[in-house]
């Protein structure tokens, strides 16, 4: 049969992104697509986005995270589950306030003076073009959210839940406001919880202080300390009541240097007798350890600092002071006062706010704080009795440790932007008043002269209740009744504390129920050398910038092909040029194939009792990708499915199966079938698998290829409400494959031996193959292996002894067959000879010269090791090239 080429719809030469993805996107919304329908005869599949904050743009990792829930988005949609992803945004809390107080720096102004009000009216603005802005980016990216239940924290909605969610737990006794040690950020001016705080390896100093006992002129007690500043704060010393270096002083008092404050000697067995001399410091009000001492000991706290780290009037003589310039001054002072002992190098660890990187402060504050063994204990049980499954499993132990440690979540931060503590204080009685809605009055005497809390909540808290928050809760929903709980929750690890866990406590607590059965952790985006990416290494990647050099589909393949739950990706030109390279390969292929179907072509049915070999292999190998693509993506390996698409689209459909189909469009011989069903068919569905991947260059292709088919071949008007393909009506053909394995094997290893030997791609060469009993089968294959792999003749025999002598030629053995090719086929045996005979004595000289030297004594005893290494190092690679030289030059 002669190749048709069909003209009627011809598809442009290259494929072009930026003319294709708004079009699709576009279509795909006014269908109504990403809605889904409340079918209450089907288990939904229902994913929410983690919220983007409302700080700037989205980076690279939320186009991962886009890219991994789209895909499973896109696929259980095509299976016909009824698929809710639902998009939302963060208000981000002390991220986006810090943002617009630096905007306002610019402008010389500060919040204070503006005024709550109006500063709230600024991060409204702030917020609702970052709104405007994400959301279109998510659309470039291909999310296929339904957009019309997109949510923000501070919206009404949620903003009830919030204030439900906090009343209840006051309520039961779960929420309480107290004095704790909290993480104090001088910068941000806000208590940070422990999960904000990022602690660093610091090289510091110890320094030994001498604090002089009361009464008298001579004795002393030495103590060890980081942080000499806060010896303005001391209300202790402390020892190890076991300890008999201290045993006769406790119970006596010394006089705290640089402020003459007597303060008592106690004993407590929080205290390590290994640490610096065994005493202790101790100051409550600004360490942990020590404020559990004081309450124990019942000592007085003296807080030593003012919101913004410099000293307040309980530091005497250094009130005023920047804390890290006050250690300066006291340092001087008690070295001058003769109580500094002695100083030492110490490296220990010291928490900065993850936020802005500044130095945190321990501080005893009152604030408001969350019981969380009680929440956490059922969250514990539901991953312990299989509940919630999370992948990969080995974080099952990070979380579960984490958990069964957790401590107290201090939930009040001094900051503006963010829900507003539904707590009002009485001025007249003293009572607290905690309700949903504003309160007018005092809720105990009905006095109207209350204020309310005027800190607001940790901006986590809104998103713990993401799940439930964002489906109507706390009223009962029809939407809420049907999509909760939901399927997956799909987030980086390193949040697996600050929101996961929290979500799945707080799920529990508000609905009695899970609030997903899986958690899928991906792992960080890296930069091609394994980096964090930062702004301050300058390799940050812009998604927006990368998908408009390369294209989405490109950006996605790149994010996701290869990778595995939980392990971090590295990002780079590579990957993205091979996601490229793969749309066009697609785009190609689907060119061919649509020229290929004859412009009046009707049938499209395969004759599925008369295909060649190559017909059934193709659709063998397809069945079996279907049937190990789905199979991976039920275990969310996605990486690992989007990997073997690729190899069975590039490496057998388009490498193979599309040249094979090649040659018999282009035969002559009568009676010979057409290939263009099979193409067809492996086409589409291929298209079909590889959808949810890679949604625009597929939905592009599959468009193109349903013009030219007849009207009832697809009845959907996209491709993306198309059934997604479960192998139906194919199977795997063992005998069709064991066929074609070897067919292929031996096109490519003469392909490989032309690469080898350089042979100019306009030379025959000449081939025998050994096949044995695979010989009748292989036989009609011989002008698909002279064409693919410009070998003539091609001489099929049954035993190797009937073909040439191995001596000048070249013995391909592969797994089922033997190739020999004359080598005076491939090279002019005698020019080729005489190349070699050269290139060794060239190499002999080499060798020769450098043994030479390094038999030379002043060489050796002069020349730097390493340059001496190196000389070593290059005679024994010149050896090596040598010995293979005089191995090659024996087939000759």
């Amino acid at each position: 049969m002669a190749e048709a080429l069909n003209v009627e719809y011809e598809m442009p030469k290259a494929y072009e992104p930026g003319k294709v993805e708004a079009k699709w996107y576009k279509f795909w919304l006014e269908k109504g697509y990403f809605k889904p329908r409340i079918d209450p005869g089907k288990k939904p599949f229902v994913i929410v986005m983690p919220p983007p904050n409302v700080t700037g743009e989205l980076h690279i990792g939320h186009a991962l995270t886009a890219t991994l829930e789209d895909i499973m988005t896109r696929w259980h949609r095509m299976k016909g589950d009824p698929t809710l992803w639902l998009p939302g945004i963060d208000h981000a809390g002390i991220a986006a306030q810090v943002v617009v107080e630096q905007l306002l720096a610019q402008e010389g102004l500060d919040r204070h003076q503006l005024g709550r009000d109006k500063f709230l009216k600024r991060m409204r603005q702030w917020a609702d073009e970052c709104r405007g802005t994400i959301s279109r980016q998510h659309q470039r990216l291909g999310a296929s959210c339904d957009w019309s239940r997109e949510k923000f924290t501070l919206d009404e909605g949620p903003s009830r839940a919030v204030r439900t969610a906090f009343v209840r737990l006051y309520n039961k006794g779960l929420i309480y406001r107290g004095e704790r040690i909290i993480n104090w950020c001088p910068r941000c001016a806000t208590a940070l919880s422990d999960l904000e705080v990022e602690h660093k390896e610091i090289m510091g100093y110890l320094y030994y202080v001498r604090y002089p006992m009361a009464g008298s002129d001579k004795d002393f007690i030495t103590v060890a300390t980081t942080r000499p500043e806060t010896i303005l704060g001391d209300t202790a010393v402390a020892v190890n009541p076991k300890d008999d270096r201290f045993k006769a002083m406790i119970g006596k008092k010394v006089i705290l240097p640089a402020v003459n404050r007597v303060i008592p000697i106690v004993a407590d067995e929080a205290v390590d007798p290994g640490f610096g001399t065994g005493a202790v410091k101790v100051t409550p009000a600004h360490d942990q350890v020590d404020f559990e001492i004081a309450q124990r000991q019942g000592l007085p706290l003296v807080n030593i600092l003012n919101p913004d780290a410099t000293m307040n009037e309980n530091a005497g003589p250094y009130a005023g002071l920047d804390r890290f310039s006050c250690r300066r001054a006291i340092l001087s002072d008690l070295e001058k006062d003769g109580f500094l002992v002695k100083t030492e190098p110490y490296t220990h660890s010291v928490g900065h706010c993850d936020r802005c990187q500044t130095v945190i402060e321990p501080l005893a504050s009152k604030q408001w704080f969350i019981n969380s063994q009680p929440l956490a204990k059922a969250a514990i049980n539901a991953v312990l009795d299989g509940r919630i499954t999370i992948i990969p499993s080995r974080f099952n132990k990070v979380y579960l440790n984490w958990m069964e440690n957790i401590r107290d979540w201090c939930i009040s931060r001094q900051l503006w932007w963010g829900h507003r503590i539904p707590v009002w204080y009485c001025q007249d009685c003293g009572e607290l008043t905690v309700t949903v809605e504003d309160a007018k009055a005092c809720s105990h005497c009905g006095s109207a002269n209350i204020n309310q809390d005027p800190d607001v909540l940790d901006t986590w808290f809104s998103s713990a209740l993401w799940t439930h928050s964002t489906l109507g809760w706390p009223d009962d929903t029809e939407e809420l009744g049907y999509f909760y709980p939901g399927a997956v929750m799909e987030t980086g690890y390193d949040i697996l504390f600050f929101w996961v866990a929290r979500m799945i406590m707080m799920g529990l607590e508000d609905t009695g129920d899970i609030p997903f059965s899986t958690v899928y952790l991906h792992g960080l985006v890296r930069d091609e050398k394994g980096e964090k990416m930062s702004k301050i290494k300058g390799n940050v990647l812009n998604p927006i910038d990368t998908l408009e050099k390369y294209g989405t589909d490109a950006l996605r393949f790149a994010l996701s092909t290869g990778t595995s739950p939980g392990n971090d990706i590295k990002l780079t030109t590579s990957r993205l040029e091979a996601g490229r390279n793969f749309a066009n390969k697609l785009w190609n292929a689907t060119r061919f194939v649509v020229r290929s179907i004859e412009p009046d072509r009707t049938d499209m049915e395969i004759q599925w009792n008369l295909l060649p070999v190559e017909d059934r292999w193709i659709l063998s190998r397809l069945s079996g990708t279907i049937s190990s693509v789905t199979s991976l993506a039920e275990g969310f390996q996605f990486g690992e499915a989007q990997r073997q698409l690729y190899d069975f689209l590039w490496g057998e459909f388009c490498d193979w199966y599309i040249e094979l189909a090649k040659i018999r469009l282009r035969s002559t011989t009568r009676g010979v079938p057409s290939p263009v069903p099979v193409l067809v068919y492996v086409l589409e569905t291929s298209l079909r698998l590889l959808h949810p991947y890679m949604p625009f260059v597929t939905e592009e292709l599959w468009q193109n290829l349903k013009k030219h088919l007849p009207q009832d071949w697809q009845a959907t008007e996209s491709i993306m409400v198309a059934a997604y393909p479960d192998g139906t009506g194919i199977a795997t053909d063992p005998e069709a494959e064991r066929i074609m394995e070897p067919v292929i094997e031996i096109i490519h290893s003469i392909r490989n031996a032309r690469a080898q030997y350089k042979v100019e791609s306009t030379r025959w060469i000449e081939a025998q193959i050994y096949s044995g009993k695979l010989t009748p089968a292989i036989t009609p294959y011989s002008q698909a292996i002279q064409t693919l792999a410009r070998a003539r003749p091609v001489i099929f025999l049954d035993k190797r002894q009937e073909g040439l002598p191995t001596e000048n030629a070249l013995v391909l053995v592969l797994k089922e067959t033997e190739v020999t090719i004359p080598m005076e086929s491939m090279v002019n045996l005698e020019a080729e000879k005489k190349r070699l005979q050269e290139e060794i004595e060239q190499s002999q000289a080499e060798v020769a010269q450098l043994e030479k030297r390094l038999k030379d004594k002043e060489f050796l005893t002069k020349a730097p090791p390493a340059i001496v290494e190196k000389e070593r190092s290059k005679l024994a690679t010149r050896k090596d090239k040598l010995e293979r030289l005089k191995q090659q030059i024996l087939k000759y």
